[in-house]
């Protein structure tokens, strides 16, 4: 939730849907809001981020049961993704969460109270995309956007991501 609210705000800036040198990707359209940028990227590539995100997903939620995991439904931490280095045949070097050991450990006390704040943060990041996305799908659906010039507006849906890639005949 906090890469797609701040991936939004991003996404609205000139530096990043203005001209290119070199296009991020085929079909690349300058000038475009964040939703039409979305819109213009081939299907493949939808699949492909659709496809990554969910092998992200699927190992967090516990696919290979990863010794001593436990499900945060089940009791286990919320918050919690197990380790993925040395996975796929030993070629991810890296962990997703501490890819680089440069802060001290924490305590207990402070871990527990990090976990807490990293949901609060994303209950907030979500909020806030769901505001991003009503107030340039309804003009003045958040009061708070409404005076923001310039701020992106879309006439496309939101909740069909693949509108317009597939169809039935």
């Amino acid at each position: 939730a906090m890469a797609a609210f701040l991936g939004f705000i991003a996404q609205s800036t000139a530096l990043v849907s203005g001209e290119h040198t070199f296009a991020p990707y085929r079909g690349y359209v300058a000038g475009c809001t964040p939703q039409e940028q979305w819109d213009n990227i081939p299907q493949a590539g939808k699949l492909q981020i659709i496809a990554f995100v969910g092998m992200l997903e699927s190992y967090g939620e516990g696919a290979g049961n990863p010794d001593g995991y436990t499900h945060y439904t089940k009791g286990g931490l919320p918050g919690f993704y197990p380790s993925i280095k040395g996975k796929g045949a030993g070629q991810i070097t890296f962990d997703l969460y501490k890819p680089f050991p440069i802060f001290p450990e924490q305590s207990e006390a402070q871990k527990e109270r990090g976990r807490r704040v990293e949901v609060n943060n994303g209950r907030a990041a979500m909020l806030g995309l769901m505001s991003l996305l009503s107030a340039s799908a309804v003009p003045g659906s958040v009061p708070a956007l409404s005076g923001i010039e310039g701020f992106p507006q879309y006439s496309g849906n939101v909740m069909i991501p693949f509108e317009g890639d597939f169809t039935l005949f």
